[in-house]
C-alpha cells in the first residue's frame, strides 16, 4: 500500500531517480525549455524551484546546496548570474507546464516544461493584452457607438456658436 508516499517514483530507484532530475534540471537550466513527459515534468517542477529560490540569495552555502542537488558548476553559474536576475521580484512559479499532445510511440502524455521568464512569444502576447474592462457587449459595438455619440454632440454645439 502506498499510504503517506507523496512524491511519484516515476518507476525507478532512488539513485536513478535523483540522478534524471538532476540531470533534467541543468537541462532546463541550460536551455529554458526541454520536453518531456508530463509526469516527470511534474516531479521536474517540484525538484527545480525550491533550487531557483535559492538562487535568489547569492551566499556561498546556497551555491553549494544547489551545486550538491545538480553536480554541474556551469549550471550553477548560469543560474545564479542569469535566471536568478530574471526572477529576482517573482515570489514563485519559475516554470509553466505546456502539455503538447501524445507520443505516437507508447502514447505517453508530452509536455514541454519551460522557464516563466524566458519565453519571449509568452511575453510578446501578455504585453499586448491591454483591455482590462469587462463588458456584455460586442467591443465592436462599443467602438461602434462611440463615434456616433460624439457626432451628435459636435452638431449640437455648431448651431449654438452661430
Amino acid at each position: 500500500m502506498r499510504h503517506n508516499k507523496k512524491f511519484n517514483h516515476l518507476g525507478r530507484t532512488a539513485s536513478h531517480r535523483k540522478a534524471m532530475l538532476s540531470n533534467m534540471a541543468v537541462s532546463l537550466i541550460m536551455h529554458k525549455r526541454i520536453t518531456t513527459t508530463v509526469a516527470k515534468a511534474k516531479a521536474l517542477k517540484k525538484f527545480v524551484e525550491p533550487l531557483i529560490t535559492k538562487g535568489k540569495e547569492d551566499t556561498t552555502n546556497a551555491r553549494r546546496v544547489v551545486f550538491s542537488n545538480l553536480q554541474d558548476k556551469f549550471a550553477v553559474k548560469e543560474l545564479f548570474q542569469v535566471i536568478s536576475a530574471k526572477v529576482a521580484d517573482r515570489p514563485g512559479g519559475y516554470t509553466r507546464i505546456i502539455k503538447t499532445g501524445i507520443r505516437k510511440d507508447d502514447a505517453a502524455a508530452m509536455c514541454f516544461i519551460e522557464l516563466v521568464d524566458f519565453d519571449e512569444n509568452m511575453a510578446k502576447t501578455a504585453a499586448k493584452k491591454t483591455r482590462t474592462r469587462r463588458s456584455k457587449k460586442n467591443s465592436a459595438a462599443v467602438e461602434a457607438e462611440a463615434p456616433a455619440t460624439e457626432a451628435v454632440e459636435a452638431t449640437e454645439e455648431a448651431p449654438k456658436a452661430e
